[in-house]
């Protein structure tokens, strides 16, 4: 039985190992952090959003990135660094803003997240696993009458291509999503996603930990990789990592899947990789349910302020924006203020404020927004990383897509896309 190790722990990595391991895969996860889902699929948005396959590269973009820049709590905030791996990422990102690429870049995004998200509900009919789901599709709506006019080309190619994202007038949104009547006029407009769901990402990788150990699935936490050795100029020998006690440890497998999220440019670089993933720091808020009646179940998404709102049972996640300003986690104040200030507008005494708990983490972003999902020149080393935003949306696909590439099969999704 040939041995694969998976480098992370996240939702990618944990749903790699889940499908490694049916593929009939000996499979190891290694990860430094004390469990599964510790780091970016701690406090996500907690959608799973097939409708957001539209990059944030796209001809809009640049306009907007230029009038953020001065906006300290901008959705999209770019802080310029001495860092190369900014420039060479926004360089790349302007690339990918045309309409050819854009229209591309949503086919490809389309198809793969389709397929995840039948992929997660197949596995969820098989385990019976609970992460309190809520089935009830996806509201964007839009205060911006320009804004919800510039949905209109995206939705129409996305339903195109297999995603339905119907639009909707305000009256429908609302019936819908009851709480949104509590933005009154300022309602402009939806799309509705009934096919889209929600729920705890967190919960949901910890349970699939679990049973992937029940498969037979061993988990290294608190291991930190520190290095991948190659033996040759294209096989990777074993990998260096410091376990709990401080000691080095040496690992080795037959074949290894990077899914270290943000970290993984850094751990492939020296390999010759280059990886065009840069980390993009997000925010969260979470707070208990104030008045049920004021309060959303379905999940829904502010797209001018690049916000989601989800149910959690008792507990209402929102989460967004984005700062590239490299791997710093620390919490921006002001910047979750505003998602709080956000969300008072909008459904004021729908959460408790006053027992808000804030969370950051860094998601790792590609310029296009596809991920980085298949072999490298090394013959044993595969990538799983790169998700960026849609991290949980695309993990049981791309999971099932690596499983099928390392055991010779072809993959049901056709990835990478023609």
């Amino acid at each position: 039985m040939a041995r694969v190790t998976v480098i992370g722990a996240g939702v990618v990595g944990v749903a790699s190992a889940w499908y490694l391991a049916r593929a009939g895969f000996e499979v190891t996860v290694v990860d430094r952090q004390a469990g599964p889902a510790c780091e970016t699929s701690f406090a996500n948005g907690g959608q799973i959003a097939v409708s957001h396959s539209e990059p944030w590269a796209n001809p809009q973009a640049p306009l907007k990135v230029l009038k953020w820049l001065a906006q300290a709590d901008a959705p999209l905030l770019f802080r310029p660094r001495a860092d190369w791996r900014q420039w060479w990422w926004l360089a790349a990102f302007l690339r990918e803003c045309t309409a050819a690429r854009t229209r591309e870049n949503i086919r490809r995004l389309v198809s793969l997240g389709v397929y995840g998200r039948d992929c997660l509900r197949a596995l969820r009919e098989e385990t019976g696993i609970d992460y309190q789901a809520q089935t009830r599709g996806i509201v964007h709506f839009y205060t911006d009458a320009a804004e919800f006019e510039a949905a209109r080309e995206p939705a129409r190619l996305m339903t195109e291509l297999g995603c339905e994202r119907r639009i909707v007038d305000a009256q429908e949104a609302v019936r819908i999503e009851p709480a949104l009547a509590s933005i009154g006029t300022a309602l402009a407009g939806a799309t509705f996603s009934p096919d889209d769901e929600s729920g705890d990402a967190h919960r949901f990788t910890i349970e699939l930990a679990r049973r992937c150990e029940s498969a037979g699935v061993r988990f290294l936490h608190g291991h930190q990789v520190t290095a991948l050795r190659p033996a040759s100029r294209n096989r990777i020998d074993h990998v260096e990592a410091i376990g709990p006690d401080g000691r080095y440890t040496r690992l080795e497998a037959d074949h290894w899947v990077l899914a270290a999220g943000s970290w993984s440019p850094l751990l492939a670089a020296p390999l010759g990789i280059r990886l065009n993933v840069y980390p993009a720091k997000g925010y969260s808020v979470t707070m208990p349910v104030a008045d049920p009646d004021k309060a959303w179940q379905a999940s829904l998404t502010d797209d001018a302020h690049k916000l989601v709102f989800s149910r959690l049972g008792d507990r209402l996640r929102v989460a967004g924006t984005a700062e590239l300003s490299g791997w710093d986690r620390a919490l921006n104040r002001r910047r979750c203020e505003g998602i709080l200030a956000r969300t008072r507008q909008l459904f004021p005494g729908a959460g408790d404020v006053d027992r808000a708990e804030f969370w950051s983490g860094l998601r790792p972003a590609t310029p296009s927004n596809l991920p980085c999902l298949g072999p490298t020149r090394y013959t044993n080393l595969h990538l799983n990383t790169g998700h960026g935003t849609l991290g949980w949306t695309l993990a049981c696909g791309s999971g099932r897509v690596l499983a099928d590439m390392l055991g010779g099969r072809r993959p049901e999704v056709g990835w990478p896309a023609a």
